[in-house]
């Protein structure tokens, strides 16, 4: 083999699978669930930090989950999902759609949007979501959403996550 076609290639990885994650635990991001509402009215949510912005025209944004979740054939096939941006005061909510073989929308107050996919009260932003494409790579799809609706409330603080422990922002 050429260096040339050497350099086509990736590598294989030089670090273990945890020495990869506390790696990405370094980034600091956001934390948002991720809801929709099946054909038959079942209501599917999770927590998930994958989040980033794509494209402002048209507007694009983008969340990744695991091949393995049992949320993923509802999400495949589904034409709409809410990204639910969540604010500082939700740390609850971002433990109890993290968590697995639970309600996760007990006690959990939300307004449908328009497509019916969950809106929580109390988020710091919204996008409703047209579930433009989904690509699978390694051990997870990426999902392309054409964002339909967005809403924010002004001044509401951000729950972050880092390091595996939650944060809210502090200017410098």
């Amino acid at each position: 083999m050429s260096l040339s076609d050497r350099r086509r290639q990736a590598q294989a990885p030089n670090f273990s699978a945890s020495e990869f994650r506390v790696a990405l635990g370094t980034f600091a991001t956001g934390v948002t669930i991720v809801t929709a509402r099946t054909p038959d009215g079942a209501l599917v949510g999770l927590t998930a930090n994958s989040f980033n912005s794509v494209s402002l025209d048209p507007p694009l944004v983008l969340w990744s989950l695991a091949r393995a979740a049992a949320s993923l054939p509802a999400f495949s096939t589904g034409s709409h999902y809410a990204i639910n941006i969540l604010s500082a005061q939700q740390k609850a909510l971002a433990q109890q759609f993290a968590a697995r073989d639970v309600d996760r929308f007990a006690n959990v107050e939300f307004v449908p949007g328009v497509s019916g996919a969950p809106l929580l009260v109390g988020a710091a932003a919204t996008f409703e979501c047209f579930n433009r494409s989904r690509y699978e790579e390694g051990d997870h799809v990426i999902f392309v959403g054409e964002v339909e609706r967005c809403s924010h409330r002004a001044g509401a603080s951000p729950l972050l996550f880092h390091g595996g422990k939650f944060y809210t922002e502090h200017p410098l």
